[in-house]
């Protein structure tokens, strides 16, 4: 029974698994962007997302912990070098999970699991541009408004000033 085991096998035992996340994870690195079973992109995710955690710290210890995990040298020299770079001041979340629908074959829902920070359709600007763009009906009578209390804030200053300039005489 599998009570409070929250590990997904995926149908698989140990050696197979730990094969598996580490052949996705090569290729998810080299790629940047794969398509998979939802399963196994949510799977990936939870084993990534430590290891991209530790490659933002650069030393030999957190490399041959890295290493251990992926074994494929070119793999944590393009996530120490390129990868750690980017996501340095992100706080987590370094992965996207995509569905994508449903395979032909055998009906198995179909996921793309990709790095948030290498996909420009998704970046930040655009999603801020976006939200700066949009004006509500009451747009004018709200720009009025702050227009009217700015020449009053002008007004205001203006006669402080005058004062103190009288003051001073």
């Amino acid at each position: 029974m599998r009570h409070g085991n929250k590990n997904n096998n995926l149908s698989r035992k140990v050696g197979h698994r730990k094969a598996l996340m580490r052949n996705l994870s090569i290729a998810l690195v080299e790629h940047k962007r794969i398509n998979t079973t939802l399963a196994k992109a949510k799977v990936l995710r939870t084993f990534l997302e430590p290891i991209i955690t530790k490659t933002k710290e650069n030393t030999t210890h957190s490399r041959r912990t890295v290493f251990s995990l992926i074994g494929n040298k070119d793999a944590v020299k393009e996530l120490f070098d390129n990868i750690a770079l980017k996501v340095a001041d992100r706080p987590g979340g370094y992965l996207r999970v995509i569905r994508t629908g449903f395979r032909l074959g055998d009906g198995a829902e179909t996921a793309m699991i990709e790095f948030v920070d290498y996909n420009d359709t998704y970046s930040t600007s655009t999603t801020t541009s976006a939200k700066t763009a949009r004006r509500g009906r009451r747009g004018s009578k709200g720009s009025a408004g702050a227009v009217a209390s700015g020449v009053a804030a002008t007004a205001v200053a203006a006669t402080a000033a005058g004062n103190s300039s009288e003051e001073e005489e």
